[in-house]
């Protein structure tokens, strides 16, 4: 059973993706559908992916969804919705109806304040998430991790997962502080952690030997039970691709047994997910 627990689909016309424009992004800034993802798919043995979020909108959301509804691979959607909106609660409530709903991410970090996720006001839309049983997709970089630790605290309820390692600064070399926070967060908390986006943030050339230090990290903290793969098709492409990556990927978890393997590459995010098996 082969999930990819983190991509996206979008579509640039639709008008929310503020951050996707020619001049930064002129790889991806375009149409990115499940017919363009299918050949990759099949290629790496994948069967099933996650979709997520890539705008800060509901009608985003709800675009995702409709996709999901027509498209077998898709095994769910993580969201969108303003946690700190007045109807947020109800704006929840109404995503949670669709089953293929798994979870929320606010975009963490692109917004202003660091330790945003600590708001009071943010309480309602939590109680929410938890009583809908959605999961909570944390899209952070390392200067917001301990941040997430004390939210984490907060919350042990919640089930959160780590978007992309919190996207360590590989090209320019940041590991002993990403590897003491990210180690501290795994001993103290159950978050999970995505195995994924790594390759964005290493250098255009980037080998194997540049990537094995950060995921030696992630392995060695978060144990193949908390850690599950994923492309960030389309971004990798900025990265290399959907194939380096993943060849990338398994060369790097080689030394892990099969059972080990099968939960980064699927079991894990099935768990995690609430996926059937």
């Amino acid at each position: 059973m082969g999930i990819d627990a983190h991509q996206h689909f979008w579509r640039p016309a639709r008008g929310d993706y503020g951050w996707l424009t020619p001049p930064e992004h002129p790889l991806i800034c375009r149409d990115f559908l499940p017919p363009d993802l299918a050949p990759l798919l099949a290629a790496a043995g994948i069967e099933r992916t996650v979709v997520v979020q890539a705008a800060p909108s509901l009608a985003e959301t709800r675009f995702l969804l409709d996709l999901a509804d027509t498209t077998p691979s898709i095994a769910g959607v993580v969201g969108w919705a303003d946690l700190a909106a007045l109807d947020a609660v109800a704006a929840i409530e109404r995503l949670a109806a669709h089953p293929k709903l798994l979870g929320l991410r606010p975009m963490l970090q692109d917004l202003p304040q660091d330790d945003w996720i600590l708001c009071p006001a943010l309480a309602p839309a939590l109680d929410a998430i938890q009583a809908a049983g959605l999961t909570f997709d944390a899209l952070v970089t390392p200067r917001h991790l301990p941040h997430v630790a004390r939210f984490l605290d907060r919350r042990p309820d919640l089930r959160v997962v780590i978007d992309h390692g919190a996207k360590p600064d590989i090209a320019g070399g940041g590991l002993a502080d990403w590897s003491a926070a990210m180690r501290r967060l795994a001993a103290e908390t159950t978050a999970r952690c995505k195995l994924s986006g790594l390759a964005t943030e290493a250098a255009a050339d980037w080998t194997t030997a540049d990537l094995a230090p950060y995921v030696d990290v992630l392995i060695d903290a978060f144990g193949p039970s908390r850690l599950m793969w994923g492309s960030d098709w389309p971004v990798v492409i900025e990265g290399g691709g959907y194939a380096r990556w993943h060849a990338a990927a398994h060369a790097l978890t080689a030394a892990l047994t099969p059972a080990e393997r099968d939960a980064v590459f699927g079991e894990t995010a099935a768990a995690f997910y609430g996926l059937a098996t």
